[in-house]
This record gives C-alpha cells, sequence and structure tokens, in this order.
C-alpha cells in the first residue's frame, strides 16, 4: 500500500466517533479521495468547524463506503490521541 499525495481533495464527512470516517463525496471546487486509490495510505486531516476539533494522521482510503480508515494519529485536538468527533459535518482532506 504506497502512500499518495495529491492536491486539492477534500470531502465532507458525518461520522461519528474514533473509527473510520465514511465520505459523503468533493467538496465544491475540489477531488475526492478516490484518487489515493483503493487501499492506498495518504496524509489527513479532519476538522469540525463547529466545536475546533481537529486530528491530523496517516490514513488508509477504501473504496467500500467509501472510507478512510484513521490508521495511524500524528498530531490532534486531544492530545496526540484519536479524536471522538461528535456528530455534524466535518472537512476531511488531504495535507
Amino acid at each position: 500500500m504506497p502512500l499518495v499525495i495529491a492536491d486539492r481533495v477534500k470531502e465532507t464527512t458525518t461520522s461519528t466517533g474514533t473509527g473510520s470516517v465514511t465520505l459523503a463525496g468533493a467538496s465544491s471546487g475540489f477531488r475526492s479521495f478516490s484518487v489515493v486509490g483503493d487501499g492506498n495510505t495518504t496524509y489527513y486531516a479532519i476538522v469540525d468547524p463547529a466545536t475546533a476539533d481537529w486530528e491530523t494522521g496517516i490514513g488508509t482510503y477504501s473504496t467500500t463506503g467509501p472510507t478512510l480508515a484513521r490508521t495511524t494519529v500524528l498530531s490532534s485536538s486531544n492530545a496526540g490521541s484519536a479524536v471522538n468527533f461528535a456528530a455534524g459535518t466535518k472537512d476531511v482532506f488531504i495535507h
């Protein structure tokens, strides 16, 4: 599973908790995570604009769902641990 980095990739999610996020499609003017390719990894960031919670890490993309597994958390607003995201829309992008 190669590490893939791509420009202008941003989607939204309404997933909650600390697990994988289901992606809801590309935001206007951006590309979807599908450019990463099934089973490949990428650097990601998730930001909840309502709560200011955030997380960065290395994620694994799957076409099933499609989902992004939060494979390795690198940094976060939760002292470096996975953020337990609340309900609502979050931005997910490659950073």
